[in-house]
């Protein structure tokens, strides 16, 4: 049984209190590795190594900086078909998802922040011929990133790099769920030269570190991708320590088909936004509203397309639909099909387990499910279910698809799929939401803002976006 090891002061070693929790394969729902179940005792080590670097890095070269990482961006692409295979298995997605997504954006996400780290400026502003102001912008001193589950090693580095680019010191804590890619990529920390203490990563649960990790003194600055109730906790017990919160949370994202789509695209690329990654990203489409005019064609062709997603053993390179997560989270999305059905929707497709044959037959697989005849209040619609299950209705006027969209608690993402230029325009204005795609969905350039609005989070990520939230600015004036 493969142990898994904390990552402090550049060495690899268990928590001091020797306690671990079961790591499960969701495919098979077998245990297959332990996770230390890490505390205080291991935070304060954490933290003892990353006070003891925390000058030096802050004061090492951003070019030196640079180069370290993207030494740990190549050793990521050398050693890219180890981790996809590892995050199936951790994770349950297909491997070639895992391959062609998280893999590949977690190198881009390092090899970006390093090159980011060199390009970064800051502002001045002059006064006639008064004076002068200029603006620094220097490392926060010791930050902690907490990454999900969903995207283990692409949301983990997405938070560690712009820390570690801007100077800044990191105690990370990645998902006890998805423990192994953090694991594996700890180990090529050490392989690039990244110096002892500048990244420490502790594993175990929310209550036991995660909770600790946020309200820790020294700890100036959170980064927290997970549910909407768990920021709102961190929000409320940090709100008296004046640290610096960067929240992204949960989504519940409208699609809007309009009837001049371009019909075949505008399907295929919808059950992609649906159930890409099982429909674990809380940036997939789980509430698709249609104009009437083509809701008979589009739901017909949608769900020929759905069903013929390949469920199956996330190692099989041909699977394009894996396992969920894990048992708890496979019974969470099977109750929410349940109560879609009490609140008088109908499934079209889906709506079951689905037990696959062979090692994988006590896997946590959910079909794909589309589900018809809600309204737009039900909890259904209105909480986030975070799995491979979607709603369809139809809508007649543009506003009335605005109003749909923006008629839950949440705002992160949404898409628009139409060739009325001035429409895509018009309703993207007024979606209330921190990313509108048109006419595509997932397609991302780093360097834009990310993130949501109302509950769906506090702050953006991305480019300088993440640059200035790793730094404290500070204004200088001179007189001339």
């Amino acid at each position: 049984m493969q142990k898994i090891q904390n990552y402090i002061n550049g060495q690899l070693v268990s928590s001091a209190s020797g306690e671990y929790l079961e790591n499960v394969e969701p495919a098979t729902g077998k245990i297959y590795s332990l996770i230390p179940e890490s505390n205080s005792d291991d935070l304060d080590a954490a933290v003892a190594a990353a006070e003891a670097i925390q000058n030096d890095w802050a004061h090492t070269s951003l070019e030196k900086r640079a180069d370290i990482l993207c030494r740990l961006a190549d050793l990521i692409d050398s050693n890219a078909d180890a981790l996809a295979k590892a995050e199936a298995i951790d994770n349950g997605k297909a491997i070639s998802f895992a391959k062609a997504v998280d893999i590949y954006r977690s190198s881009a996400n390092i090899r970006f922040f390093a090159q980011a780290g060199t390009q970064f400026s800051s502002e001045s502003h002059a006064m006639g011929n008064l004076a002068i102001n200029y603006t620094l912008r220097d490392p926060i001193g010791i930050v902690g990133c907490i990454s999900p589950w969903n995207f283990p090693l692409y949301l983990f580095t997405w938070k560690i790099a712009p820390a570690l680019a801007s100077g800044n010191v990191v105690i990370a804590k990645p998902s006890e769920v998805t423990p192994m890619t953090a694991y594996l990529f700890s180990k090529l920390c050490i392989e690039a030269g990244l110096p002892a203490g500048v990244l420490n990563i502790l594993h175990g649960s929310g209550q036991s570190i995660g909770g600790p990790l946020t309200t820790h003194p020294k700890i100036k600055a959170i980064s927290f991708t997970g549910g909407s109730a768990t920021g709102a906790h961190i929000s409320k017990v940090t709100a008296g320590m004046f640290k610096k919160l960067s929240l992204e949370l949960g989504g519940k994202n409208p699609t809007l088909v309009f009837a001049d789509c371009d019909f075949e695209e505008t399907v295929n690329e919808v059950v992609k936004a649906a159930f890409s990654n099982q429909g674990q990203i809380c940036l997939c489409g789980s509430r698709i509203y249609i104009e009437r005019p083509i809701y008979e064609q589009f739901k017909t062709a949608f769900i020929a397309k759905v069903k013929s997603l390949r469920i199956g053993d996330p190692l099989d390179p041909n699977t394009q639909h894996g396992a969920t997560v894990s048992e708890a989270h496979l019974n969470k999305v099977l109750s929410y099909i349940e109560l879609a059905q009490q609140e008088g929707g109908t499934i079209l497709t889906g709506g079951k387990r689905h037990i696959e044959s062979g090692r994988c037959q006590n896997g946590y697989f959910v079909e794909p499910t589309v589900v018809e005849g809600l309204d737009n209040q039900c909890r259904t619609n209105q909480e986030e279910i975070f799995g491979p299950v979607c709603s369809i209705m139809p809508f007649d006027k543009e506003q009335e698809a605005i109003q749909l969209a923006n008629g839950t608690e949440y705002g992160l993402a949404a898409s628009i799929w139409t060739n009325d230029l001035k429409r895509a325009h018009r309703v993207a204005k007024s979606i209330e939401a921190g990313i509108v795609w048109i006419n595509c969905w997932l397609l991302r350039d780093l360097r834009t803002p990310f993130g949501g609005v109302k509950s769906s989070g506090v702050g953006r990520e991305g480019g300088l976006e993440a640059m200035r939230f790793f730094t404290e600015p500070k204004n200088v004036c001179i007189k001339y």
